[in-house]
């Protein structure tokens, strides 16, 4: 199957006092905070769900099962990021992220976050199917294909 160039999501967060340690540095911990307001914004923005009502009336939720993270240069109090999100890869129940932040052009932080469809009343892995796998696959790096 040949290759798609999917589609990036972005969007900007201004660093806060709030994410900051006393050296006034972003705290390293924080930055997961900012990577699953990414994937909020990216159902709520990007895809046109409603990630509250996806959570609270269809019982549905994409927690994080893995998360590999390069901190590559400190943010600061006062700086916009720019967070970026892309799909590496579609599972039967889990997808691959690959996210940036930068600022000023210049890399920040990258994460490859691996989270998984679950029922929320059951606390278990669902298959991604239908108009929700369609969805997430416009965002889908490199070859469409299904992996587990």
């Amino acid at each position: 199957m040949p290759a798609q160039d999917g589609l990036t999501f972005e969007c900007d967060k201004l660093i806060r006092f709030h994410h900051c340690d006393p050296a006034g540095i972003v705290f390293y911990p924080q930055y997961f905070v900012l990577f699953n307001e990414l994937v909020e914004d990216w159902f709520n923005q990007a895809l046109g769900i409603d990630f509250a009502d996806f959570h609270v009336n269809q019982h549905l939720g994409v927690p994080m099962g893995s998360v590999e993270c390069r901190f590559v240069s400190p943010s600061k109090v006062g700086e916009m990021l720019r967070l970026s999100l892309r799909v590496e890869r579609i599972g039967t129940s889990s997808m691959k992220f690959a996210v940036q932040a930068q600022a000023g052009g210049q890399l920040r932080v990258e994460a490859k976050l691996t989270v998984v469809l679950a029922c929320m009343k059951t606390h278990r892995a669902v298959p991604i199917t239908g108009e929700l796998r369609d969805k997430f696959s416009a965002y889908l790096i490199g070859p469409a294909t299904l992996t587990e």
